[in-house]
């Protein structure tokens, strides 16, 4: 098992950065892709970007490469992401995944493990 604890999210301006982390334990080396994804009341959860552990390509959704930036630090079991310029659509419940194999996919399925959410506030 993988246990997974996001962390950074609430209150945010609209206009700011966000940052967040997600990191893992348990079989924590059983890990190679994470990702994270986020969710908003009556829609499906997307796909924001994630990292592969060993060559650390890192994939993004065309929709957020140009504000999001993930990073990833496998001594700590952390993956980390970045938003910038914060809009009120931003607005969720933001998720980490990761699955046991490589490489990042789009698909919450393909995902083994995730973690409870963290929920990001955009204030206007």
């Amino acid at each position: 098992q993988v246990q997974l604890a996001e962390s950074g999210g609430g209150l945010v301006q609209a206009g700011d950065s966000l940052r967040l982390s997600c990191t893992a334990s348990g079989r924590a080396f059983s890990i190679l892709a994470m990702a994270w994804f986020r969710q908003t009341p009556g829609k499906e959860r997307e796909f924001l970007g994630g990292v592969s552990r060993f060559a650390n390509i890192t994939r993004y959704a065309d929709s957020m490469k140009d504000r999001v930036t993930l990073s990833r630090d496998n001594a700590k079991n952390t993956l980390f992401l970045r938003m910038n310029t914060l809009i009120l659509e931003d607005m969720a419940v933001y998720y980490c995944a990761t699955r046991g194999s490589n490489p990042v996919v789009r698909v919450p399925p393909s995902y083994d493990f995730w973690g409870r959410g963290t929920q990001v506030t955009v204030a206007s």
